[in-house]
Order: C-alpha cells, then sequence, then structure tokens
C-alpha cells in the first residue's frame, strides 16, 4: 500500500473485467479478501518488475508495446489454464505477465547486443529469443527464471518462464500456456517485435489443447475485443 502508483496498479488489474469480482475493490485489503495475500503479493511484484521497462529503453524496446503484449498474453494465459483445474488460475495470469521478462532485463543491461539481435531478428527471419541467444548467448527465459527465484515466487511459477520454449510434452502446463497465449496475441496483432513470426502449433499443444491454433482462437470467441481490456 506504501506506493501508490504500484497499487492503483494492483488495483486495476484486480477490478478489470477478468477477475469477475462481486464489486469494486477499492484497497490492497480487499483485494487480499477476494484473491489470497499470495496472490497479490505475485501480482504486486510482477507489476513492480515490469515498470524496471523505463522510457529511455526507447529505440531498443517499445516500453508500451511490450506491457500492452505482456498483459494481453497475461490475460489469454489465465483463460487457456482454466483447462488445468489442478493449478491456480491466477499462476496463469502472473506467468504470463512476465514471460518476457528477461528480454527487458537483456535491453537494459546490453542496449547495444539488444538492438543487434534485433536487427538479426529481422534479417534472418527468426525469433528474437532465438536471435539473442545467437548474438548474446543468453537465454531469456532463463534470465527472468532465475530472477523470480531471487525474488522467492513459487516454484511452479519460476519453471512455467524457465520451460516457456519447450514444444513437447515435458514442458509444464503453465509454459505451454504461455507458448499458446503469445502465439494467439502475435496472430492478433499484439506484439512488441513486429517481425517475430508466430510458430505453428506442436504436437503437444493440439494434444493438450485438443486442436490446432485457429480452434483454440475460436473456442477463445473474438480475442481481439478481448484484448481490449490488456490496454
Amino acid at each position: 500500500d506504501k506506493d501508490p502508483v504500484v497499487t492503483v496498479k494492483i488495483l486495476k488489474v484486480v477490478n478489470s473485467a477478468y477477475y469477475s469480482l462481486p464489486k469494486q475493490v477499492t484497497s490492497i485489503g480487499h483485494a487480499v479478501v477476494y484473491l489470497g495475500f499470495n496472490t497479490i503479493k505475485n501480482l504486486a511484484l510482477s507489476i513492480a518488475a515490469l515498470s524496471l521497462a523505463p522510457a529511455q529503453l526507447q529505440g531498443v524496446l517499445d516500453s508500451k508495446a511490450y506491457l500492452h503484449h505482456s498483459m494481453a498474453t497475461a490475460l489469454i494465459a489465465r483463460r487457456l489454464g482454466a483447462r488445468f483445474p489442478s493449478i491456480d488460475a491466477n499462476d496463469f495470469f502472473i506467468a504470463g505477465l512476465l514471460h518476457d521478462f528477461g528480454k527487458v532485463v537483456l535491453a537494459q543491461v546490453m542496449p547495444a547486443q539488444f538492438r543487434k539481435a534485433l536487427e538479426y531478428a529481422l534479417w534472418h527471419e527468426v525469433s528474437l529469443h532465438s536471435a539473442l541467444m545467437e548474438v548474446t548467448g543468453i537465454d531469456q527465459s532463463e534470465v527472468g527464471a532465475m530472477l523470480l527465484e531471487h525474488w522467492r515466487f513459487p516454484d511452479e511459477l519460476v519453471q512455467g518462464i524457465r520451460n516457456q520454449y519447450v514444444r513437447n510434452e515435458t514442458a509444464p502446463p503453465l509454459s505451454l500456456c504461455i507458448q499458446v497465449a503469445n502465439l494467439i496475441c502475435k496472430h492478433a496483432g499484439v506484439d512488441f517485435v513486429a517481425h517475430d513470426k508466430p510458430q505453428a502449433f506442436s504436437a503437444a499443444m493440439e494434444q493438450v489443447f485438443g486442436g490446432t491454433l485457429e480452434s483454440v482462437m475460436e473456442s477463445l470467441g473474438d480475442v481481439a475485443a478481448y484484448l481490449q481490456g490488456a490496454t
């Protein structure tokens, strides 16, 4: 409650339609009552982490587009997570919110290499993740996972972020939901790297989600309208 900016952001997220709460939440105390202390703590840490994308990164990373993409991925990941009732639905939201956090860290600590990776991705038509691996030798998902570990996030969330590029049946449900939510966002044009082409559905994704990417998107309804809540 001590940081008014973070408090306002938390309340905005909590009151968004995806939580479907019975009434407007006006304080962190009320939010804890409805959603539990751990969810609000993780949400607060996530919002604080996302705030680490400062304006001076413009030209290297579009902070506004990054935040929009992160929120959109979180919203969709939470809906996809309904297929896994044994896992807290809010974990899918937090994982989606922080899935690209490692990229922000790399953009901050090595802006020149990050810009070079963006150019590499454009010219070689590969994902930014692949380009960062090629240019820096660093896996952004490992960076994000290590920081979440350091901040004492639940292990399920840490492993969800760490394995977000594992496309086979060994990937945890959190990781698969992040990947599919990310693909849906890219297909809907909600991304912060315009040329980062979406990958095809893997066999494991088709098995877990019971169909193709198109059929999963169709099951979500009007994705474009739904993603308006991410702005």
